[in-house]
Parts: C-alpha cells; sequence; structure tokens
C-alpha cells in the first residue's frame, strides 16, 4: 500500500492543452447548440452520410441514441429527435476515421499510453479483432476463430469460475444483456458488475425498500401534468439535454421548478429550444423558479429542514399540508419518522446546508401547497456514502405529500446511459432475486449459482489481490469509469486474460491482462443483418418504456460482429456443446432471444408483437399505481443520516462531473461551453474565498491530494478556475481526477463509489 512518501500518481497524461476561461452561460440551447451539433457531425460524418443518419436518430423506424436514457416524446411530430449531445455520440460512432491493424503496427501500447482520453477516442473505429500476448509491445489482428479459442482455452482452464468476472457497460440492448449473463450463469458464476454499480446502485437500493421497486414511477406525461418538480444533484443541460425541453413543457403548463445543486448550471437557468426559431433567438424560458445552492453531500440535512418545517406547518393547519389519508392508509413508521425529525435542531440543519434560511422556507412554502410533485436526482446525490440516505430522504418528502403513485408526481432517477436500467431488468446484477435466478434455470434447464458474484469496487480488490484471472467487458471503459485508478490499473494487469468488446480505442484497452484482446462490434446506428435477415434490438429508458432500435447506416467495416452474435460464439467457445441453449440459433434471429426474455421475466408478454409496434409498450411498475410491494405492502417511512465527512479545517469537498464535450468516458472535445471554460480539462472549480484562503490565484496550477486509511493519491497539475460554488466544496472532471478516489471507500448499502464528496486538499506548486 501507498505512502504519503509514495503516493499514487494518475495514469492520464498530465499535459495542459491551453486553457481559456470565460464567464459562464445563463442559458442552454439555442443557436449554439445547434451550430455545434451540426459541426460535429458534418466534420466527423459529412454532410450527406451524416444527415441522413441523425435523422434516423430516436426515431420510431430508426435507431435509438447511444446517450442518455431520457424518453423520447410521443407523437410530437419534430423533424429531428436528438440534442447536441445525442449528435456528438452518434458522429463518435459513426465517423469516417478508422482504428485498424495500420493504426496499431504503427502505434505501441506504451505510446498510446502518453494520448489524452481526447486523444484516444478520436482515433477511429475499430475494425479488427485484436491481440496482444505477455512481453509483446503491440496489438496485432487476429482472427474470430483465434480470439474465441483464446477465450474458450482460458475460461475453461480455471480452477474456479469465480476466478472471471464479466462487465457490462449501459449501451447494451436487452437482447445481447439477456444472452451475456445467461452465458455468464451458465459458466458458472454471478460475477457481474456493471455500470449501474456506480451510478443509480444507490437509487435501486432505496426505492426497493422504500416503495417496492427499484426504479421510478413517472412517465414523460406526469411531468406535463405536475405542479412542482425538485432537481437535485443533476445537470441536464450536459448530460441529458432532451430533458430540457420536457422542463420547458412543464412551466408552460403551469409548473414550478426548484433546483437543488452546488453549482448553477445553465442548463438549469433557462432554456432556448433549438427547435422553435423565436425561442431559440429570443431569450428562452426560464426553468428554475427557486436555486437552493447547497454543499455538497447536505442534501439530508436539507430535505429534513423541510420536513420539520412542513410539520411545524402541519401542526399550524391541521389536515392542509401533508396528506393524512395517504400517510395513514398507504405508508408505514411516520411516527416514528416524526420522533427522530424532533432530535435535530432546525437552525443546525439550515446552516449545515449552506442555504439560506429564507430559502429553505420560501421551498418549503411551495412543497406544502403542492399535490403533483415529482423529483428527480442523479449522480449528484448517488455517489456519497450517505447515498442511500439521501435517496430514501426524498422519498420521505414525497411521502408527507402523498406525491407517490397519482399522475402527475413521482419518483424520477435520471439514468445516465441509454439502457443501464433496461440491463438490470435482463439480469445484468451480481445479486439477482433468487425468484429470477430459479425461473431462468428452469426455463433453460440448468442451476444457476446462487451466490452473490462481485460489483464493481469488489471486482477491483479482488483483481488487485490476484483473485480474478480473467476480465471480460461488454462495453464501456471500465478504467477510466472506476474509482482508485492505479489500483484498478494494476488489477488488470494482474489478469492471465482481459477482454474488452469495444467500438473505439479507450484506456482500459492500454492496460490490458497477459493477454488482451480487443473485440470490434457494431453500433446502433449501423445494419445488422443476420442469418435471418436484419434485425432490431430493445431498450428500457428512464421511465420503464421498451422500444426497439433498428440501424440503417453501413457498418465500419466487414469484420465487425453485433454484439448478440459476440456473445453466441463467445459461449460456444465457453461452454463447448453443454446445456439446452442454442445459441446459433438465438444470433441467427433476436425474436427468439425475446421468445426466452418472454418467458422468464414478468412484464414481457407478447414482447416480439409489442415491441415491433410505434412507441413500445410500458413495463409494469406496482409503485405508479400506489401499490407499494414491500413486506408490509405500505411505502415505507425511514430515518436517515445526514453526510459524516469529518472534513477538518484545510480539507475541501470535491465532486467529479462532466464536462459540456464529454459523455461518461467519452470526450467528444475539449470545452466546457456552458461553465466558459475552453480547450482544457485538467481544471479545478472553487470558491473565491476558499482560493483567498489559501493564496490561490486564477489559473494558479495546483496538486490535488486525498488521503484514506494511510494512503495517499495525487492528482498533480490542476489549474484553479474560480466559481460559483459553496464555500469548502470543489468540482473536477473525471476521468482525469479519479485517481483520487478510494476504491475501498462506498455507499452503504449499494457499494457505490463516493465519487461526489471525496475530502481533498489543494496545494499550490512551487
Amino acid at each position: 500500500m501507498a505512502s504519503s512518501e509514495s503516493p499514487i500518481t494518475p495514469l492520464t497524461p498530465e499535459k495542459f492543452t491551453g486553457i481559456r476561461m470565460g464567464p459562464p452561460k445563463k442559458s442552454a440551447g439555442g443557436m449554439p447548440a445547434v451550430v455545434k451539433a451540426t459541426q460535429f457531425v458534418f466534420s466527423k460524418v459529412g454532410f450527406f452520410r451524416g444527415s441522413a443518419g441523425i435523422l434516423k436518430m430516436n426515431k420510431e423506424d430508426g435507431f435509438d441514441c447511444s446517450g442518455c436514457a431520457w424518453p423520447d416524446p410521443d407523437n410530437e411530430g419534430a423533424l429531428v429527435e436528438f440534442c447536441e449531445n445525442g449528435a456528438k455520440a452518434f458522429a463518435e460512432e459513426a465517423t469516417d476515421k478508422k482504428a485498424g491493424p495500420d493504426f496499431f503496427k504503427k502505434n505501441s501500447v506504451s505510446s498510446l499510453s502518453q494520448w489524452s482520453d481526447f486523444e484516444l477516442g478520436s482515433s477511429g473505429r475499430l475494425t479488427h479483432p485484436m491481440i496482444i500476448r505477455e512481453g509483446e509491445s503491440h496489438y496485432s489482428p487476429v482472427s474470430w476463430k483465434e480470439a474465441l479459442e483464446v477465450i474458450g482455452s482460458k475460461l475453461r482452464e480455471l480452477p474456479d469460475p469465480n476466478q472471471a468476472v464479466f462487465y457490462t457497460s449501459g449501451r447494451t440492448s436487452n437482447e445481447a444483456a439477456f444472452m451475456y449473463q445467461l452465458m455468464v450463469r451458465m459458466y458458472g458464476t454471478n460475477n457481474l458488475p456493471d455500470c449501474s454499480n456506480m451510478c443509480h446502485e444507490s437509487s435501486g437500493v432505496a426505492l426497493t425498500e422504500t416503495v417496492g421497486i427499484g426504479k421510478g414511477s413517472v412517465t414523460l406525461e406526469d411531468f406535463y401534468r405536475t405542479e412542482l418538480i425538485l432537481i437535485f444533484g443533476q445537470n441536464p443541460g450536459t448530460n441529458h439535454p432532451r430533458m430540457l425541453s420536457a422542463l420547458q413543457k412543464a412551466k408552460n403548463n403551469g409548473a414550478k421548478i426548484i433546483t437543488i445543486n452546488p453549482i448553477r448550471e445553465a442548463g438549469l437557468l433557462r432554456f432556448r429550444h433549438p427547435q422553435k426559431p423565436l425561442d431559440m433567438l429570443g431569450k428562452g424560458t426560464r426553468l428554475t423558479d427557486l436555486y437552493l445552492p447547497v454543499r455538497v453531500n447536505e442534501d439530508v440535512a436539507l430535505i429534513k429542514a423541510w420536513l420539520k418545517i412542513l410539520l411545524d406547518m402541519e401542526d399550524a393547519n391541521p389536515g392542509h399540508v401533508l396528506d393524512q389519508e395517504f400517510i395513514t392508509n398507504k405508508t408505514s413508521g411516520f411516527e416514528e419518522l416524526k420522533e427522530d425529525l424532533s432530535q435535530w435542531n432546525l437552525e443546525e440543519l439550515i446552516l449545515r446546508s449552506g442555504v439560506e434560511e429564507a430559502e429553505i422556507r420560501k421551498g418549503a412554502k411551495w412543497i406544502a401547497g403542492s399535490g403533483r410533485i415529482i423529483a428527480c436526482w442523479a449522480m449528484g446525490l448517488t455517489q456519497h456514502e450517505n447515498a442511500v440516505d439521501n435517496i430514501r430522504e426524498i422519498v420521505n418528502l414525497l411521502l408527507f405529500k402523498g406525491a407517490i403513485g397519482r399522475p402527475g408526481a413521482g419518483t424520477c432517477p435520471v439514468r445516465g446511459h441509454s439502457n443501464v436500467q433496461g440491463d438490470r431488468t435482463m439480469g445484468i446484477n451480481e445479486r439477482a432475486p433468487e425468484s429470477f435466478l430459479k425461473k431462468l434455470g428452469s426455463r433453460v434447464g440448468f442451476d444457476p449459482p446462487l451466490a452473490p458474484g462481485f460489483n464493481t469496487v469488489e471486482t477491483i480488490a479482488a483483481m488487485a489481490d490476484g483473485r480474478i484471472k480473467a476480465f471480460i467487458a461488454m462495453g464501456g471503459n471500465f478504467l477510466s469509469a472506476t474509482p482508485d485508478t492505479p489500483l484498478t490499473a494494476r488489477g488488470l494487469q494482474q489478469c492471465d486474460l482481459t477482454v474488452s468488446v469495444s467500438t473505439k480505442l479507450n484506456r482500459t484497452h492500454l492496460l490490458h491482462g497477459k493477454i488482451g484482446l480487443i473485440l470490434p462490434c457494431l453500433v446502433r446506428s449501423e445494419e445488422d443483418i443476420q442469418a435471418a435477415g436484419p434485425q432490431l434490438v430493445s431498450v428500457e429508458n428512464s421511465t420503464g418504456l421498451v422500444h426497439s432500435s433498428k440501424g440503417t447506416m453501413r457498418p465500419a467495416s466487414e469484420h465487425l460482429l453485433s454484439e448478440p452474435a459476440i456473445i453466441s460464439f463467445m459461449a460456444k467457445a465457453i461452454l463447448g456443446g453443454e446445456g439446452a441453449v442454442d445459441w446459433e440459433s438465438l444470433a441467427a434471429d433476436y425474436d427468439r432471444i425475446r421468445d426466452l426474455i418472454e418467458a422468464v421475466i414478468p412484464g414481457f408478454e407478447n414482447y416480439n408483437e409489442r415491441v415491433k409496434k410505434p412507441g413500445g409498450f410500458y413495463l409494469p411498475n406496482s409503485a405508479r399505481g400506489g401499490v407499494f410491494d414491500t413486506p408490509s405492502g405500505k411505502a415505507v417511512f425511514t430515518i436517515n443520516k445526514p453526510a459524516n465527512l469529518q472534513q477538518a479545517k484545510e480539507d475541501l469537498v470535491m465532486m467529479t462531473i462532466r464536462s459540456h464535450d464529454q459523455f461518461n468516458t467519452t470526450i467528444y472535445a475539449l470545452d466546457d461551453r456552458y461553465r466558459g471554460v475552453y480547450n482544457e480539462r485538467r481544471v479545478i472549480f472553487m470558491n473565491e474565498e476558499d482560493m483567498a484562503s489559501r493564496n490561490l490565484k486564477k489559473g494558479q496550477v495546483v496538486n490535488i491530494t486525498s488521503y484514506y486509511d494511510g494512503q495517499e493519491r495525487i492528482a498533480p497539475k490542476f489549474i484553479v478556475v474560480p466559481y460559483d460554488i459553496p464555500r469548502g466544496s470543489v468540482a473536477t472532471y473525471f476521468p482525469e481526477a479519479n485517481v483520487l478516489v478510494p476504491a475501498n471507500r462506498s455507499a452503504r448499502g449499494s457499494h457505490t463509489p463516493i465519487s461526489k464528496s471525496v475530502l481533498v486538499r489543494v496545494n499550490a506548486i512551487d
């Protein structure tokens, strides 16, 4: 283990690219978004091909965006249905640039390691299966047959299936995800870590405990019926921009919006709709009516203050603030919660939150006067040690008002990747319910393993101490997405085999095992033609709606395979002829995969018929109907703890964030237009009073350190950017700052890394 004398250093290049700073924007969308989107698409894909492809994105006869999971509007007749970042996601995948055998022959792994994540992603689409063996310096092409033989032989020779892990990213389709988890469980393990472990796992745990289902309860239509929207820890202007049009429509229908977020984000201030000329050229729509700049991870303190104020208001005006009938008939634990709240001092809670008392009371008054309330949240709430408490406290607030299970009201965890929710529905879960496993085994004819598998943070630890010998990833960029970058890198390099099913080069490929394989696959925008003809896949969005996606463009290379085809061949290589699954038949016709899903997973009756109809179909959601599938049959009030960061005077609380030219670990360009930072990513946003107390100036270069469990981590050479952020809080981009996030500190109950509340210190470089 490292010490302060032997600090852990990052694996991303520390070079600066030439920062320019300007004032933060005060609105999102508008003409700049249109210009940036079209410039990016046409530069990467070309005018004619780019136009043809982009017009099919998120259309009923086209393909689903591989970006966020925000739902498509129903029957609104828009010519296009994509946002700026969706256009960038499409262009990244449809780019004319290729990274084939000649590219890898020219560039060694060592030289590529000096490239930035932006440069790696810009190298082009992968075109051939590639392999690198122990002692070699370059990846070289390999046939699909040989690559699969390597995978099969390595996995078959492991003495214990639990020595292999099978990671999944959120872009995998329902069909591929179901096949993948079936293959893994037939192999004999539940080691199925996925990107949900790092994002909304806390939401699933909290919602399952309190309302009986680990998904949100609202539909898009609910946003148009609501009276009040609460937005916690979220930046939709960058992370899911299509949400802004739904918020705009809600505002036009009379809704108010309260935003609770440390940073004042342009996309939550004002929105200019890119498809409405008068709106686009004018001031647009003001979105947030009340902006509460809470300190990082003090949301529980703020909500507890609201709960206490609402109880006082109810005492003063009985029956007119809380929904007493709902609380009596539909919930449990109310009296226990009241008793706990009585132990908290209101003034201390307000002080902890960092928000002015008058503003908190104004928000409480709006909540008291509203019956239809939607609460939205994202990673700003889910990546803390008390993340589950954060979401459960939101549920408490909604239950006070009876605001779950009625039109225009409910919970809305906003997923950050296009099918991360669908993957979990399909069984990508290291701790899948026993009922699912038994039904899967009964239908397919095998005995699934029942012991829990490794989640993401457990996988990192198991790789680092040598318990994992094989790492297989169905998409994603595991190294750049996870905490404690050097520890994760060391774990990957200690594996005998690492396999990445990928579309583009990323940093995980460069920290490979003794044998490293890259298997290139089709993207959603590309035609998928199998033995039975052209195929479609399906995905599930943030509101639980399942719909189809069908690619229309020519594949980037004749050597690409679809994810279901890769899984089919991999399963045959690993499992041989064992079992009753005809893998080749499933890959030949995806209708057969959906038939199998229908037989195993509730809610998918007549799957093939319903998914091919325009608009798709909603999965059952008990909480949406006001039925709570908990042991008591009632929604549960819970007692929750605020943050316990034990912050010293010199400590700052760091949250990692995305730039505007970024989606997850994919870096589209080097600008963060809405925050006024251009051509640079190695920055730290700081409150000016915190800067002054440390004698720091705008543009000064600093080192950032975190210190956990006797281990010092250093992120060197970051540029100070003064920003409107609460005192004691700072923000940095990931993956550059992931080195500071300890892998052994995670959320209670969900094991999600604490990427949004890391204690750090900032020191000027002499």
